[in-house]
């Protein structure tokens, strides 16, 4: 029997881990589906909401993976689900996309503009998150805020996005600038925070001790599991080189190459 074969949830990072932009890695869709076929559930988590949901099933379709119906989630359904429960009723200044805009709206969730801030408008909460349409007037917007006193969330703590052609910045760091400007450090959500345990927890009705997580960051992915009881397997397809592990205090319970090497952990 193998390592993960007492697991019933198996979480999967997206980019860096099942694949790289559109390249899927070898195994990943075979695996997945041998997961299913087994009883196993599986969940897609990524920290990345710069997309919507419906961006993320459409993607992993087209590559193959065959998304369920609850299977996947992202770090703006994580902090959406906090605004709901803990701040409703209160107003949001968000730095993020389109989709993102468009997934808080949907959400019921009421947004100030840019150009009304700007104007004087005020807010309760600014919101930061990986923001590819990032402009000076919305920076300058969620510092006016934070200064005047707005709750500071963000949807997400990495600093760089991997893609096809290296890394480019990502949430953490927009809010480090953020943080620069005005010295307030915002209460992140996503991975590797406890909220993001919990919703998973609540929607699968697994615990997090028969869970598995495979991802390809120290800080996030891996760092969900070590804080979290839930067993965290680092795969090098992504972020995190071997040699890294040899100066970080965050360290996975197993470490394989790719996920060409999961199936002998879990049968």
């Amino acid at each position: 029997m193998g390592l993960l074969s007492d697991k019933r949830l198996f979480v999967f990072d997206m980019d860096g881990t099942i694949y790289l932009g559109d390249r899927v890695f070898p195994a990943a869709v075979e695996y997945i589906s041998r997961l299913r076929e087994s009883g196993m559930k599986v969940l897609f988590f990524t920290n990345n909401a710069s997309h919507s949901p419906e961006y993320y099933v459409a993607k992993l379709a087209r590559l193959g993976f065959d998304p369920r119906p609850g299977e996947l989630l992202t770090s703006a359904d994580v902090t959406i689900a906090f605004l709901k429960a803990h701040r409703p009723g209160k107003s949001v200044y968000l730095v993020g996309t389109p989709e993102l805009e468009g997934q808080f709206c949907k959400s019921g969730i009421t947004l100030v503009p840019t150009s009304e801030v700007l104007s004087g408008t005020p807010a309760d909460i600014v919101v930061t998150s990986f923001d590819t349409t990032l402009t000076y007037d919305k920076l300058n917007a969620a510092c006016r805020l934070i200064r005047q006193g707005a709750e500071y969330i963000c949807t997400h703590p990495d600093y760089n996005c991997p893609t096809e052609d290296g890394f480019i910045p990502d949430s953490g760091s927009i809010a480090a600038a953020v943080t620069a400007s005005t010295g307030v450090v915002p209460r992140f959500f996503g991975k590797p925070y406890r909220e993001t345990i919990d919703m998973i927890s609540e929607l699968s009705g697994v615990s997090p001790a028969e869970m598995c997580i495979f991802g390809d960051r120290l800080y996030t992915d891996i760092a969900l599991g070590k804080l979290n009881g839930v067993t965290a397997v680092l795969v090098l397809t992504g972020e995190t080189k071997k040699e890294d592990l040899e100066k970080s205090d965050v360290q996975p319970d197993i470490v394989i190459n790719s996920l060409a090497d999961a199936p002998a952990l879990t049968w």
